[in-house]
């Protein structure tokens, strides 16, 4: 079995905690290749498959939708096969999945899609309590590395995907199958490395431990959903989310509509996701003194305001990039550190983020769809911003009401 371990072990050395750092950062580096490479090869695929560009923007929903539903399951099979393994077999499966998903055959590309979405569903929920477990105080720099990797990816396989499908063989194109399958050439070597390291750390765990934490995540995992601070985490995971899948999905085809190519709207779609990065790499530094109140609120108005620049002023086109790459970044950022800051423990963690990352997906799920339907109703750009402006809305909301410093799963102020 890979990465066979328990779900707790003991805090790593000074020295013993860069082995798992790399090990995180090359899982981060696959989880938004696989999905984020389909937004600029929306039209081909559409193409191929004989249907509307606009009923393929479903597609971006099923990761969501499947997240939706796995979410709160991943704490519950850590319990039981140990949290590194879990991870471990999620990879397997992503590997798997990506392979399918470009096997000829219009249901294809409709499952595979769906069990990457299942094998990223587990990993996004576990990684964010591995970092509470092992990190300690490096926690807000982990997980801003971390999220800016997530970023990382997404921008590398948006800027793959185009020159890939394009790449001229002897038979012609290689085509949009092969760059759907190269998002995921890396994540051979994260298992691997993944596997190998937490094997390592498995053997100095101590068993007691583990199993208190089995028992205080088999708790945790049904007692989160009635707790208001999980409630609030969730809607800003899900709203943050909400935004970032839109501009994922529809930035190129926004583009092309504007006149420009498919490699060049790919390499807008590429910038959009660099700054993402920045914003993610940013988040750790500017959370502090009066800014730590400041963000969560400012971030989606950020994002709102690109969006509409986008539609409205594509002259700057660049500079709304910039500004909703930023946002973004800072957005997810702060989501995935406030599931560590706000649990006590790494049980609590994984529940919480379970539970965050269930609601929050299946909410984000609604974002694309709706900006396809209303896109199509339209016939231009301008109503579908409304979309943006409700996702913007809910994440300013739940950003407000998490500006109250309190523990989930704890009725006092942190």
């Amino acid at each position: 079995m890979p990465g066979s371990s328990p779900s707790a072990s003991v805090p790593p050395t000074a020295r013993g905690w860069v082995p798992l750092f790399v090990a995180v950062c090359l899982v981060a580096v696959n989880m938004r290749m696989t999905i984020t490479g389909v937004g600029p090869l929306l039209d081909e695929i559409a193409a191929d498959q004989g249907v509307n560009p606009a009923a393929l923007g479903a597609l971006a929903s099923v990761p969501l939708l499947v997240w939706a539903v796995i979410s709160p399951l991943a704490q519950a099979i850590a319990d039981r096969i140990g949290l590194d393994a879990t991870v471990s077999w999620s990879l397997v499966l992503l590997s798997a999945a990506s392979v399918w998903r470009s096997i000829p055959g219009a249901m294809n590309l409709w499952i595979g899609t769906a069990l990457i979405g299942a094998a990223l569903a587990i990993t996004n929920v576990l990684i964010p309590a591995a970092i509470k477990r092992d990190f300690g105080r490096r926690v807000p720099l982990v997980m801003g590395v971390y999220s800016a990797l997530i970023g990382a990816s997404g921008a590398l396989g948006a800027a793959i995907v185009a020159p890939v499908a394009h790449h001229e063989t002897a038979s012609g194109p290689l085509g949009w199958r092969w760059a759907l399958v190269a998002t995921a050439a890396t994540v051979p070597v994260a298992l691997v490395l993944w596997a190998i390291v937490t094997r390592r750390r498995g053997s100095a765990s101590s068993a007691h431990l583990a199993g208190t934490v089995r028992r205080r995540g088999s708790s945790a995992t049904w007692r989160v959903w009635r707790d208001p601070v999980a409630w609030c985490i969730a809607c800003y995971m899900g709203s943050q989310s909400w935004v970032f899948y839109i501009f994922a999905t529809w930035l190129s085809p926004i583009d092309v509509s504007h006149g420009a190519d498919l490699v060049t709207a790919g390499f807008h779609v590429t910038l959009f996701h660099i700054f993402g990065i920045l914003g993610s790499l940013l988040a750790p530094v500017l959370s502090r003194g009066a800014l730590t109140r400041l963000l969560p609120p400012l971030v989606p108005v950020a994002s709102v305001a690109a969006a509409a620049g986008i539609v409205f002023l594509p002259g700057l086109l660049i500079a709304w990039y910039v500004l909703g790459g930023l946002a973004c970044g800072l957005g997810l950022s702060l989501a995935l550190t406030v599931i560590a800051q706000r649990s006590a423990d790494a049980a609590t963690a994984g529940a919480v983020s379970g539970m965050a990352q269930s609601f929050g997906y299946l909410l984000a799920a609604v974002g694309p769809i709706l900006f396809g339907w209303l896109y199509e109703a339209s016939g231009s750009w301008n109503l579908p911003l409304l979309a943006f402006v409700i996702g913007g809305a809910l994440q300013l909301a739940a950003g407000v009401a998490l500006l109250r410093e309190r523990m989930a799963l704890q009725a006092g102020p942190r």
